[in-house]
């Protein structure tokens, strides 16, 4: 088979106090993507969406990523045609650049028998997201991939490990406004006080451990982030009032979805989910902000061939 395809979903990056090591995928929106090999090397890339992204693969994040995943391909007379239909909005904070990037190397692996480990793709993909935000984060790109959360221990070199989780439903508010990633990181203070660190180091840990033992309590109580949250929440209309009455209405927590403008909160149970939905619209509709809501689960499955 050479032509496929593939649906890739969004993607929650830093889970509040994980800044550039965790990210989880989201079973709502994703990415469409058709994919063809050709036996011209080179890559032909088409856009279906009403987004006006680059197609030149050098400057577009799909192209970046293939063009890494062919460099390391003994067979150098072949080459890709892809069409995207992007259904994640560019620049919402729910890695619409990590979909492409993702979706185009797993596609392109799949049609190439499996060539490559995740592992690999993951190092692909990343050249996507340097040409989206000029840095090699890993956090979107990762459980892109993998499905499921992941946790980035290291990028260089790079270290992986896919954590279980118990079944959470994930509530999203996109508010219509702009935050670029490049900019978000700009603000960002260059150094943190030991005591913030500590406080941070404590919260990761025990959210992974909260993870790993089925904990929704340890879960809620380690979604706190010291260190970034602050900052970056000044950027998006009334986060803060939206995160204290999600948590009063019983949500486990949550905070800015990567670099925002998105924001999520997590849930025990779907009627919680919902109910979070109802307070972040009621909260837009006041403030006159257009937005756009999803209540949906944890991916477990990743880029998907379709």
């Amino acid at each position: 088979m050479n032509k496929i395809k593939i649906s890739a979903p969004a993607t929650i990056a830093n889970l509040v106090c994980g800044f550039d090591i965790l990210g989880l995928a989201i079973n709502h929106p994703q990415d469409e993507m058709e994919m063809q090999l050709t036996k011209e090397a080179g890559i032909k890339i088409t856009h279906i969406d009403n987004y006006s992204l680059p197609t030149e693969p050098t400057k577009n994040v799909a192209g970046a990523a293939l063009l890494a995943l062919m460099e390391e391909y003994p067979d150098k007379n072949i080459g890709f045609e892809i069409i995207v239909n992007k259904l994640i909005k560019p620049g919402s904070g729910l890695g619409s650049s990590a979909a492409s990037s993702a979706g185009a190397v797993v596609g392109a692996n799949y049609l190439l028998s499996n060539y490559f480990t995740k592992h690999d793709l993951v190092r692909f993909a990343m050249h996507g997201e340097k040409v989206a935000s000029g840095v090699k984060h890993a956090d979107n790109i990762t459980p892109c991939i993998y499905g499921g959360i992941t946790l980035i221990r290291s990028i260089f070199p790079l270290d992986i490990v896919p954590l279980s989780a118990p079944p959470m439903y994930v509530t999203v508010v996109h508010p219509q406004i702009e935050v670029k990633t490049s900019d978000a990181r700009q603000i960002l203070r260059k150094e943190v006080a030991l005591k913030d660190a500590i406080k941070q180091w404590g919260n990761v840990a025990g959210l992974v451990a909260g993870f790993l033992q089925n904990d929704y309590d340890l879960i809620s109580r380690s979604l706190e982030d010291v260190i970034i949250e602050p900052i970056r929440s000044i950027l998006i209309p009334e986060f803060d009032k939206i995160k204290m009455q999600c948590k009063e209405a019983g949500a486990l927590g949550g905070g800015i979805s990567g670099s925002g403008p998105s924001v999520f909160m997590l849930s025990k149970e779907e009627c919680t989910a919902k109910k979070v939905e109802q307070i972040m619209k009621d909260i837009y509709d006041k403030i006159g902000v257009d937005y756009h809501t999803h209540v949906t689960t944890i991916n477990n499955e990743g880029v998907k061939i379709n």
